[in-house]
């Protein structure tokens, strides 16, 4: 195993190519493994940065035109018939399953702590399928670097192994192994960036849509109650 390792440190000394696939492929098999995984969370990340991204900004544009719909209409039941099939905007979705249990229960009793009940309900069902995703961005950005960092200790471990038992101790004998091994900490720092940067931009968006969604129903309870005290 010792002699293997040395051999091949003196076989890396004489190979002077550099580049990123060459040091993939010599790399051993667990320094292999770590950038294989770095790079499918890599590609996992931004698949779910991207949809985020659409999904935001799609949210955004419906949440607008639904607040503009919502003062500008005569009736809540109204708006609510003219509501489409498939809503994707938490404001409107929350106010569709208000109603929606609303005009189950004809009974104005205690339609106050209903409402609020219903709305509550509704605005944490809403929050919890945007942020699917999430969880994963974080453990990536918390991860990858000490993912990377791993293979990189690794490398530069078989890499000093094998100089130390090489009969010619050169720095040609160990710079390969050791650019492998870094490779493995740049594709966890490749990774962990975007995730966090996307992680907290996104939470932040949810915050203000969770914000916003909030105040549109503590005026939506409020509006129902008045109406209901002013058909009393």
């Amino acid at each position: 195993m010792e002699a293997d390792i040395a051999a091949k440190a003196v076989e890396l000394g004489t190979n002077t190519d550099f580049s990123l696939f060459s040091l993939f492929f010599r790399a051993d098999i667990i320094v292999k493994s770590v950038m294989i995984i770095l790079i499918l969370c890599s590609v996992y990340s931004w698949a779910v940065i991207i949809e985020k991204f659409r999904l935001f900004k799609k949210i955004n544009k419906s949440s607008e035109e639904f607040e503009e719909k919502f003062w500008n209409s005569k009736s809540a039941e109204n708006l609510y018939n003219s509501l489409p099939t498939k809503l994707e905007d938490p404001m409107a979705l929350v106010f569709q399953n208000a109603m929606e249990g609303l005009l189950k229960k004809k009974t104005k009793n205690n339609l106050s702590e209903r409402m609020s009940a219903l709305l509550e309900n509704g605005i944490e069902r809403q929050m919890a399928k945007i942020d699917k995703g999430f969880t994963f961005l974080a453990t990536v950005g918390s991860t990858a670097p000490f993912i990377g960092l791993f293979g990189t200790v690794w490398g530069i471990m078989t890499s000093f192994q094998g100089l130390s038992d090489a009969t010619q101790a050169t720095i040609n004998a160990v710079a390969p192994g050791i650019s492998e091994a870094l490779v493995a900490t740049a594709l966890g720092l490749f990774a962990a960036i975007p995730a966090v940067l996307a992680f907290n931009k996104f939470t932040s968006e949810l915050e203000n849509i969770s914000q916003s969604t909030v105040i549109f129903s503590e005026e939506l309870a409020s509006i129902f109650y008045k109406e209901t005290l002013r058909k009393k």
